[in-house]
């Protein structure tokens, strides 16, 4: 019998590229310290032995049942009303979500209306289809209902075709921001009536620090108006890379019938099998509890030194939620020539321009408080207020 060649895990890479001089801030990424490695590592062990065989073949295409059935109980727990039994589905991350909506649900130049700013990575998943973004009006709470309905009144007067709107109304990223509930329910009765779909990025409604999140645009739509995207990157750990998508049954069956979905026996199905086990060992709220309280103490410790370092003239609102602190720099400050100078300083962030289909966010960026302890979080305060007041020099 031959002796298996020791694996060096040390040369396991990550996407985050971590260098000791320099805090991140731009990461929106979990503290590895952070992530239930004892529980997964327990959720695993459960998933073999109740399933046995059953969690290493191809699986169903729209999830393994026993994750289905945990998702629609915990669901309807945390006020996301009853999902049928075909009005759910587990995806590969929302990532993966957007991109087969987009494929499935749009045709080449098609108009996608997309919030500003939104989501960068998201613009990148759609900029790969062959439609048109069209930035959507709003001010710091979010979409403008009214402004929406004429921007789409003048499009389709221009006998342009509007398929959908990608929105993050929840903890928004980047900016934090939730919508109003009024505004929800005006957003959600304009789709329905004008025929749009939402695709809604719900990925961080469970990370809530100050009260519950509002109701998500997927409870209160007419059925058929809404894709809800949900993801355990947020509220587990990113590597699971797994996600699910709640909508009509005729939607998530157009979905389930797909090429991508008929040919692979289920996304992630050891993974989805693995989740179930953590459902079914009663880890999953201990997890997401030890995560809130985590992530709720380091947005206190990063607001708190921003208003300690930040020279007049930089403002910013605490968020409700998510992972992310939006700040608006004096309006002679450009964040992509202000990243070069933090770098220098020994801190970084993502500038506001790359959350903006097209012009926009100039003097802005994103700061993520999610990746860094309390002490590393205000150090990184205080580096961003040096490099702003260099600039300002």
């Amino acid at each position: 019998m031959s002796t298996p060649t020791p694996l060096d895990w040390s040369l396991l890479s990550t996407q985050a590229v971590h260098q000791d001089d320099l805090i991140n801030l731009g990461y929106g990424y979990p503290d590895p310290a952070l992530l239930p490695t004892q529980a997964m590592s327990r959720a695993c062990q459960t998933a073999l032995l109740k399933m046995g065989s059953s969690a290493l073949e191809y699986g169903a295409n729209a999830g393994p049942a026993p994750l289905l059935q945990a998702l629609r109980v915990h669901l309807a727990a945390i006020g996301e009303g009853d999902c049928g039994p075909g009005e759910l589905m587990i995806t590969a991350g929302t990532s993966h979500a957007l991109d087969v909506l987009t494929t499935l649900f749009t045709r080449p130049g098609d108009v996608v209306l997309v919030e500003s700013p939104t989501y960068h990575l998201a613009l990148r998943v759609l900029r790969d289809h062959p439609v048109e973004l069209v930035s959507v009006p709003g001010d710091e709470d979010g979409i403008d209902v009214d402004a929406l309905e004429a921007l789409v009144h003048r499009l389709r007067h221009a006998s342009k075709t509007v398929c959908a709107l990608y929105c993050v109304p929840t903890f928004n990223n980047p900016t934090g921001a939730s919508l109003p509930e009024a505004r929800r329910t005006q957003l959600a009765q304009w789709a329905a009536d004008a025929r749009v779909k939402i695709f809604e990025d719900d990925v961080y409604r469970e990370l809530s620090y100050d009260a519950p999140a509002p109701p998500s645009l997927g409870s209160i739509a007419l059925r058929g108006t809404v894709v809800r995207m949900g993801s355990f990157s947020k509220t587990l750990a990113p590597g699971l890379r797994l996600g699910y998508v709640t909508a009509s049954e005729e939607i998530i069956t157009r979905v389930l019938e797909s090429g991508l979905l008929d040919s692979g026996g289920g996304l992630n199905h050891f993974t989805a099998c693995c989740v179930a086990g953590l459902f079914d060992n009663g880890d999953y709220i201990p997890a997401l509890t030890h995560l809130r309280a985590a992530y709720r103490a380091r947005r206190d410790a990063l607001v708190t030194a921003l208003s300690m370092h930040l020279p007049v003239g930089c403002t910013w609102r605490v968020p409700g939620g998510g992972f992310f602190v939006w700040v608006h720099l004096p309006e002679a400050i450009d964040s992509n020539a202000l990243l070069d100078v933090a770098h220098q300083a020994g801190v970084a962030f993502v500038p506001g321009r790359k959350f903006f289909s097209a012009q926009g966010g100039a003097n802005t960026c994103r700061l993520a408080f999610t990746l860094y302890d309390e002490l590393r979080l205000a150090e990184g305060a205080r580096r961003l207020g040096q490099a702003i007041r260099m600039m300002q020099a």
